[in-house]
């Protein structure tokens, strides 16, 4: 397979101008050093300060959520929008087994179930038509309730995932979702500056949430955040997320059992002058799309994964699909291409195959085992 992964190195290289490339690394180009040096000044580096407000207005006024709140990261986030969500302990989420780790962790943190379905092939999204048919057959509606007669315990969310920023088909997740009474969660962690019809990743469901890691378009270094048009939703999550303590001036008085999950003014600082900069991360992104495009138009291997329809995407990873014949190289193709210094990696393995999460349901997963096979992420960061 040398011959194929000499031929992805020039599809890469051709584009990226370099032998020494790493998959997604933040770009600072804007007022971090600034807001950073006046954290610092100002003293007020840890929960409290200015920074995390204007932080949480920008994003509301970019993703016109009406309500945002900003958390430690990604993960807490969905833990919190999970529990304030309105779904009970010991019921069944729906979510893709291709997905990352937090996603059903965040399930279990709060003794919920992680039920795994089966993606699309072309979006990467949720099967919409293949979970509508395995709904009906082992499900039933029972006192407004959608329950699973195999396990006798009820199905009352669905987590859809953007998938390396793309948004699959939200729209008719919200209408199966109505269909079958399911709260939507949007984990729209890597989705960023994706819009549906115009519509921002995170903003379909009753809760989204993003994710502000070190690899993401918009750092924060650690964080993500909460997005919603709830106001009871946003004021229960805040108030959970600040460790449950009453206002009061000088009394430690907490109501319920908190997390202390909020997120530093010193990061907000930081994620203020990423956030600035987006439309320029965005457009970056999007120039380096076309020039994949171009370069891989002819690839005899490998073809490049194009937005959706009705997505705007950011193109948060740029990824290929190995053709089906080069399926069974991959692993030797991804092992040569990062010796040779273009860091590129797999799809996250399906969750259904971990260990922690082996004995939770499932349905047919056929798209899903396909799409780890044939996935590889290139090289995609904003300044390439």
């Amino acid at each position: 397979m040398n011959k194929a992964s000499k031929d992805l190195v020039k599809s890469i290289r051709d584009v990226v101008l370099s032998k020494k490339v790493a998959l997604h690394e933040p770009i600072f180009v804007g007022n971090e050093k600034k807001y950073l040096h006046d954290c610092i000044d100002s003293g007020f580096v840890s929960t409290t300060g200015k920074y995390v407000k204007k932080f949480e207005k920008l994003l509301s006024f970019y993703t016109k959520s009406k309500y945002v709140i900003a958390l430690n990261s990604g993960t807490s986030a969905l833990q919190i929008a999970i529990l304030v969500s309105g779904i009970k302990e010991n019921n069944e989420i729906l979510m893709p087994a291709l997905t990352f780790a937090a996603t059903p962790a965040a399930a279990i943190y709060n003794n919920c179930i992680p039920h795994f379905v089966d993606s699309d092939i072309e979006d990467l999204g949720i099967d919409i038509n293949q979970l509508r048919k395995y709904l009906n057959k082992i499900s039933i509606k029972k006192n407004g309730k959608l329950i699973n007669i195999k396990t006798n315990r009820e199905i009352s969310g669905i987590i859809p995932v953007h998938t390396f920023g793309h948004i699959g088909k939200i729209t008719e997740i919200r209408k199966l979702a109505r269909e079958f009474k399911l709260t939507v969660i949007e984990d729209a962690a890597e989705a960023l500056g994706s819009f549906y019809k115009g519509q921002h990743a995170g903003t379909f469901g009753e809760v989204g949430t993003l994710s502000f890691n070190g690899n993401k378009i918009v750092t924060t270094g650690a964080g993500g955040a909460i997005l919603t048009n709830s106001k009871k939703i946003s004021e229960r999550a805040r108030h959970l997320i600040a460790t449950a303590k009453k206002k009061h001036m000088w009394e430690y008085d907490h109501d319920l059992v908190g997390f202390n999950y909020r997120m530093p003014n010193l990061n907000a600082a930081l994620g203020l002058a990423q956030l600035e900069k987006l439309p320029y991360f965005l457009s970056q992104k999007r120039r380096l799309y076309k020039k994949y495009k171009k370069s891989f138009e002819n690839n005899l291997y490998a073809d490049l994964l194009d937005e959706p329809i009705h997505c705007s995407s950011n193109y948060w990873f740029q990824t290929i699909f190995l053709k089906d014949k080069y399926i069974k190289h991959k692993n030797n193709i991804l092992l040569n291409l990062n010796n040779l210094g273009y860091q590129c990696r797999p799809a996250w393995k399906l969750m259904s195959e971990l260990k922690p999460y082996r004995e939770f349901p499932k349905m047919n997963l056929s798209n899903s085992e396909k799409l780890y096979r044939k996935i590889i992420n290139i090289p995609s960061s904003s300044n390439l």
